[in-house]
């Protein structure tokens, strides 16, 4: 496998085990990971907390199980935010779906399995077009996907927000009418989704970001005020680990675009 991008803050977070264990259910919080009871799986997690999501990733699959969780993750925010080729982005979020989609048929209770899933396949189709996907039926099987992580996960944050990500972008491609006919998707739904998802995880930035997007696609050009506030306030939050790192300054260089 070429090497990876190197995470743009290194050092800057030093978790270890012990620290890790700490601060795990705040870092957790959108995502409801339970705290591993395997050592090698608890490792991977330090360094992808560290920033370090190409050591995780391969200690991840090394270690299995549960590990595959944090494998996905990491390739996930990798692809995401750090890799530039377009097509190895592509391909990554490819590769974590097929392996979300094995680890639901070990482990069908595991709702970051279907979380996985559903957020590679969503972050592919906006690599190729929203529209291209739908065609090709990823839509429902994103929104299929989500909902079984939500009802597993009922305080699942991210689920909530790419799940509200699901019906704003539907409807912006292919308006309200088709995307409620055709793809379920509805804005009251969307919007009340988001809100759900800060309420679960107030301090998300990526949920701040989501929230601001979704509320422009939906509702449009009066709420960019709204909108920009939350850029701001997810602009100036205090990252704990390397991936709100990435999220809040992906919020600061929109600001300053």
């Amino acid at each position: 496998m070429a090497k990876w991008t190197a995470f743009p803050h290194a050092g800057d977070y030093a978790f270890d085990a012990a620290s890790l264990k700490k601060s795990w259910a705040r870092l957790h919080l959108g995502d409801c990971e339970p705290l591993p009871k395997d050592t090698a799986v608890l490792q991977a997690w330090v360094l992808f907390h560290n920033g370090e999501f190409q050591k995780a990733f391969d200690a991840g699959l090394k270690a299995g199980g549960d590990g595959i969780t944090v494998a996905n993750k990491a390739a996930s925010m990798y692809a995401t935010y750090l890799e530039t080729k377009e097509k190895t982005k592509l391909d990554l979020f490819m590769e974590v779906a097929a392996r979300a989609e094995a680890q639901q048929k070990d482990d069908p209770k595991n709702a970051n399995a279907w979380y996985w899933q559903a957020y590679a396949l969503g972050r592919y189709s906006q690599g190729i077009s929203v529209a291209k996907a739908l065609a090709q039926g990823l839509g429902t099987k994103v929104k299929t996907a989500l909902e079984q992580a939500i009802k597993l996960s009922p305080k699942h944050a991210d689920a909530h927000i790419a799940l509200a990500a699901f019906h704003a972008e539907v409807i912006d491609k292919v308006g309200s009418l088709i995307g409620g006919m055709t793809y379920g998707a509805k804005k009251d739904v969307g919007l009340s989704l988001y809100k759900e998802a800060l309420k679960l995880h107030p301090g998300s930035a990526i949920g701040m970001i989501e929230y601001a997007n979704g509320m422009v696609m939906l509702e449009g050009d009066k709420k960019m005020k709204e909108a920009t506030k939350l850029y701001e306030q997810a602009a100036a939050g205090k990252a704990l680990d390397a991936t709100e790192r990435l999220d809040v300054e992906m919020a600061k260089a929109e600001l300053e675009d």
